[in-house]
């Protein structure tokens, strides 16, 4: 059974406010911090390359952990400084010429949309939209009639940036496979809330934020590679760590996937990255997951109730997040005025997702992504909260 009270005592930041924006930086657990902190404060003692080296050891381990909870090889995770990073150099890597066509998803992000449009024009290759279907999630029929073998990567959303759906993800895949596609998850909406079995999910890539539920410090993020495909690309950009200088006109990539890695990183974070993962880990995955989802149908329920407010929530399968709006108030507004009574929240707006938004016409959704360590007491004041905003 999960120990609400311990999660509530290791973070801190959950006393005072009713927190819910765990989908965009979340609030660490005690651990997380003070890794970070103790290790800037060894810098400051001995400099940063004693510092580092003294954690060799626990750097490795944060790979480990993080290849536990994805059921994979920890030689198949790159750390990076975030998810979109992560996501670039993978999708940089992927050789494209005229004529072949990159999939997106409605739900995709603005800095994938732009990062396919952008090597479309300098390849010849084409971005064309998978559409949704009448739930809002992946069409997966219009999928399959999309797919020859021009379509050389497909890029999914496991849960988008402005809404609670879940996309079937594993499904998607296994259809691309069938003419030879490469399949990118964006999984930064979902590690740390949904389960993530690289296996079960057949993709060949995954990116992952550390900030957000995961509760690992800003400024991290990983990458996972299909050990056999990674060997067959290069990264756009390279240096000493992700490649030897083993001739004056030659080097050799890194035979795994830190090939996608530089040398230079924040030590401190990555620590406190591995810190969270393994916070997580220890609590039980599957334990966190369902408090979430418990947590945030219970607003599902409970938000339409209040005269006004409409759940902007699509999809049959739905996760942590849960967006809204309010009639004759911005969602802007509503973020602010909660806020004035200790109630965080975010906002989504069209730029972030635009065709689905634009889709749906919508500007901007208020988003609400109550962790484990939320309370039902906490998740009733947010609901009275609302209820003051006419």
């Amino acid at each position: 059974m999960l120990d609400i009270a311990r999660l509530r005592a290791d973070t801190p930041g959950c006393e005072t406010q009713v927190f819910l924006d765990s989908a965009g930086s979340s609030l660490p657990p005690r651990v997380v911090v003070d890794t970070a902190i103790a290790h800037l404060k060894r810098e400051a003692e001995i400099g940063g390359y004693r510092a580092a080296n003294e954690r060799l050891d626990d750097l490795h381990a944060v790979k480990t952990a993080i290849g536990e909870l994805l059921g994979a090889d920890p030689a198949a995770i790159a750390l990076s400084d975030s998810a979109s990073r992560s996501w670039s150099d993978f999708f940089y890597s992927v050789p494209l010429a005229p004529g072949d066509r990159i999939l997106i998803s409605g739900a995709d992000y603005a800095s994938n949309a732009i990062a396919a449009l952008q090597r479309a024009r300098q390849t010849g290759a084409t971005v064309e939209h998978i559409p949704s279907d009448s739930s809002g999630q992946l069409d997966l029929d219009a999928l399959e009639t999309m797919l020859d073998e021009r379509v050389k990567l497909v890029s999914l959303v496991h849960v988008p940036t402005n809404g609670g759906l879940v996309n079937p993800v594993a499904e998607a895949a296994r259809i691309a496979r069938r003419v030879g596609a490469l399949v990118l998850l964006d999984a930064c909406q979902s590690a740390g809330q949904l389960p993530l079995d690289v296996t079960e999910l057949g993709v060949d890539a995954l990116s992952a934020t550390g900030r957000k539920w995961l509760r690992g410090p800003r400024g991290t993020g990983f990458l996972y590679v299909r050990p056999e495909l990674a060997l067959s690309l290069e990264p756009g950009r390279l240096d000493l760590h992700s490649a030897e200088w083993t001739a004056p006109d030659d080097y050799v990539l890194a035979a795994d996937a830190s090939r996608f890695e530089f040398w230079e990183h924040d030590v401190a974070g990555r620590l406190g990255l591995g810190a969270a993962v393994r916070y997580l880990l220890d609590q039980g995955p599957a334990r966190i997951y369902a408090a979430v989802a418990e947590r945030a149908e219970y607003l599902r329920k409970a938000l339409p109730e209040i005269s006004g407010v409409t759940v902007r929530d699509r999809g049959t399968q739905h996760a942590g997040i849960v967006s809204f709006t309010v009639d004759g108030l911005e969602p802007v507004r509503v973020r602010d005025r909660l806020a004035e009574q200790a109630v965080t929240v975010t906002v989504s707006h069209r730029g972030s997702t635009l065709l689905d938004m634009s889709a749906r016409e919508l500007h901007s959704v208020v988003r609400a992504s109550p962790h484990a360590f939320v309370s039902f007491e906490d998740l009733d004041r947010f609901v009275r909260a609302v209820t003051t905003l006419h």
